[in-house]
């Protein structure tokens, strides 16, 4: 997915195909990263209550995040 800040005009991909494996691999850590506190916070205490099933879950809705975090800043999806 390609996201374009419509006051600069910055263009940012902010999913690559492997975007779920890297969730997986590094949970709460990932949305650090990208900036979605939210999602950050929301993973890591899901994980500790769940006992890890959480955390095998949350990949499955990694495109689906950034994107809803993309449009809620304010940036347009480029096709």
């Amino acid at each position: 997915m390609i996201f374009r800040n419509p006051q600069n005009d910055y263009v940012e991909e902010s999913a690559t195909p492997l975007s779920w494996l890297w969730v997986l691999l590094f949970g709460p850590l990932y949305w650090v990263v990208r900036g979605v506190w939210t999602h950050a916070i929301a993973h890591l205490i899901l994980a500790l209550f769940t006992f890890g099933i959480a955390h095998f879950i949350y990949p499955f809705f990694t495109y689906s995040i950034l994107r809803k975090s993309y449009l809620k800043k304010g940036w347009v999806e480029v096709n």
